[in-house]
Parts: C-alpha cells; sequence; structure tokens
C-alpha cells in the first residue's frame, strides 16, 4: 500500500488545546426524517436483491447520496467541525445480515468520499472540516456468548472481526477519511480488534491518522455491555494512544456526567470525547428522544463549565438544532487541559515531581 503524501489532521492536537471541538449528531435520526420507502435504499442497482434493505442506511450511500449529503451539510452548517462518515454498519460482518457483505469496502469509500466533498465545500483557513471515519460495534460479540445456555459460545472470532474492520478502514482511508472513530464501544474485545486493524493498516500505508475511541456504558451500573467500569475500559485501551477518549449513546448527558467526570480523571493525559444521546427514548417526540436541542446544549455546557470537554457533540435523537445549540453553548469555555503522562499515576491522580 502506497504511503500517504500528508495527513490533513496534523493540526488537531494543537486545535483541541485551543478550544472545544464540535462533532456532529445523529445520522440515523436525521435520515428516519426522510420517511425513506424501501425502493430509496434498493435504487436501481439493488431493486431485485432477496432481502429487506429497508434501514440499512450504509446503502444509501450509493442509492441516495443526495439525502447523505444534505444531512452532513446541514451539521457543518450548524458548527460542526467533525462528521462522520455513514458506515456506522458498513462491516462485512454486519452487511452480511442484508447478504451484502461483498460491498463493504465500497461502501466505506463512498461513505468517506461523500463526507470528503461536504467537508471540503465547508472548510475555511480559520475552520478547518475533518472527515471522522466511523467504525461501529458491529452486531456480533465477541466476549458475550449468543446463548444463555452455552456461555462459552461465541458467534464471532477476534481474527474475523479484525478483517473486518481492516477492510473497513482501508475504504475510508481511501475515500478521505481524517481520523478515525472507534465508536459505541460495548465490547472491549471488539475495540482492540479494531485497533489492532488500524495499528496493523497505518503500519502498512506509512501514515498514522488520529484514532478516536468512545466506548458505551449501557446502564446505571457505570459499565460497558462486556462489564468493564469506565475505568478499566480506558486502561484496556490506552496502549493505543489514542487522540481521543470519549463516551457516547446509551445514556443522554444528565445520566452519562459522573462517567465523564471519571473519564476525565483517570484519562490526565488524552483529550476526552462526549456524545450522547439527547435524553432518554421517547416515541412522542419528534426525533424519538425526550431533550430539545436547548436542553441537550445546557447540559453539555454545564460539563464545558467543569472542565471535563476537548470534543463535544451528539448521538441518537441529536439533530442540527441540537448541535448548533452544544456549539453556542460551549464556545465560552476554555477545553480541559492535559496532564503530563510522566507525572500522572494509573489512576488519573497527580504524582510527586
Amino acid at each position: 500500500m502506497k504511503t500517504l503524501p500528508y495527513t490533513r489532521a496534523a493540526a488537531l492536537p494543537e486545535l483541541l488545546k485551543q478550544r472545544i471541538l464540535i462533532l456532529d449528531g445523529a445520522m440515523g435520526t436525521m435520515i428516519q426524517r426522510y420517511k425513506l420507502a424501501d425502493a430509496d435504499y434498493r435504487g436501481e442497482r439493488f431493486k431485485d436483491h432477496p432481502k429487506d434493505l429497508k434501514g440499512n442506511n450504509e446503502l444509501l450511500q450509493f442509492t441516495r447520496p443526495d439525502v447523505i449529503t444534505e444531512i452532513h451539510e446541514q451539521y457543518l452548517a450548524a458548527g460542526a467541525d467533525i462528521i462522520e462518515t455513514n458506515t456506522f454498519g458498513a462491516t462485512s460482518i454486519a452487511q452480511d445480515d442484508y447478504g451484502l457483505g461483498a460491498f463493504a469496502r465500497e461502501m466505506n469509500v463512498e461513505g468517506a468520499r461523500l463526507a470528503r466533498v461536504a467537508c471540503d465545500k465547508y472548510a475555511t483557513a480559520d475552520k478547518p472540516r475533518y472527515v471522522a471515519g466511523a467504525l461501529g460495534p458491529t452486531p456480533r460479540t465477541a466476549s458475550i456468548s449468543p446463548d444463555v445456555n452455552d456461555p462459552a459460545a461465541r458467534n464471532v472470532t477476534f481474527d474475523e472481526l479484525k478483517a473486518a474492520y481492516r477492510e473497513q478502514a482501508e475504504g475510508l482511508l481511501e475515500g478521505g477519511a481524517d481520523i478515525f472513530l472507534v465508536e459505541t464501544i460495548f465490547d472491549t474485545l471488539n475495540a482492540k480488534a479494531a485497533i489492532f486493524a488500524l495499528d496493523e493498516l497505518m503500519e502498512d500505508c506509512g501514515e498514522r491518522l488520529p484514532v478516536m475511541i468512545s466506548g458505551t456504558v449501557t446502564d446505571a451500573s457505570g459499565r460497558i455491555l462486556s462489564g468493564q467500569t469506565v475505568s478499566a475500559f480506558w486502561h484496556s485501551v490506552r496502549h493505543a494512544r489514542p487522540l481521543t477518549i470519549g463516551l457516547n449513546c446509551a445514556l443522554g448527558a444528565t445520566l452519562m456526567r459522573p462517567y465523564i467526570e471519571e473519564l476525565s480523571r483517570v484519562a490526565g493525559d488524552t483529550f476526552i470525547s462526549c456524545h450522547p444521546n439527547a435524553g432518554l427514548p421517547n416515541p412522542m417526540s419528534d426525533t424519538g428522544f425526550d431533550e430539545t436541542p436547548d436542553i441537550t446544549g445546557s447540559l453539555l455546557e454545564e460539563f464545558a463549565r467543569a472542565g471535563f470537554l476537548n470534543i463535544a457533540g451528539g448521538c441518537c435523537g441529536t439533530t442540527p438544532q441540537h448541535i448548533a445549540q452544544i456549539a453556542k453553548r460551549v464556545s465560552g469555555y476554555r477545553p480541559r487541559g492535559l496532564q503530563d503522562p510522566l507525572f500522572t499515576g494509573l489512576d488519573g491522580s497527580l504524582l510527586a515531581a
């Protein structure tokens, strides 16, 4: 694989020291607003595919690229510095459920290309825009049995996950991603497969893109689904030396607060990202979640005031209006500062010099 001529994201660490950067919001929530039919997902290319394709959002980069581009541009207009590619489920493992695993790499190339074009359209010298290549958790887990009667059973191996993530990352890189974002992590072993694949790819191509890692605390126990606390999760992935470590999805900002505070404390030498859901699910609301843009914006402002944040955005239920409010509310606060790793203990505490 040829060496990349440059890395567009080289300035990101310095930008993160200067201000809180803004990540975009939900892609799925926005797609739902278009009320697309099965024919929109199939297009001409997949019109005779034997399986139901409605809801396979990653197909839309082929069949309705106008929708994906419009959503990206809405988030950029709202103030997003970083937008995620529409590739959350674009691994061969996830796409095999639709019988489309063979198209996974192309989905990532096209997803990154659409985001790249949108970012380049909105980028200025004072406000560069970045493409985060989204790598989702896959619908299979390497740590948890799918069979309650057989705790040792697994429906995917580490090597299978690594190969799928490698293929995805190659597509994202080819399409123009600036960053790799391993997100919505519910199983640390899945995340380790993604990290290994990224490290292998970047070793082969001779260029290192920044990596963002974001876990998901699934309930009030403060643990991800595979059982780790936030601190344990961080210590399991810190060897990757990510640009950011953060939390997203599952919880709204109110319930996420103690876990972001803990992560901010223990990961002293790494930037912190946070993109929560718009509160809890609410089928009566327009977005399916209960927080208005003003509420979500005010909650993220409190995080910024407390000194927890370097990157703020939204997950399920958030819209460009939510992102605009977050951008407005956090703009007056300094980003969280980093501690020198030489003087930081494993628990995030400062050591004596």
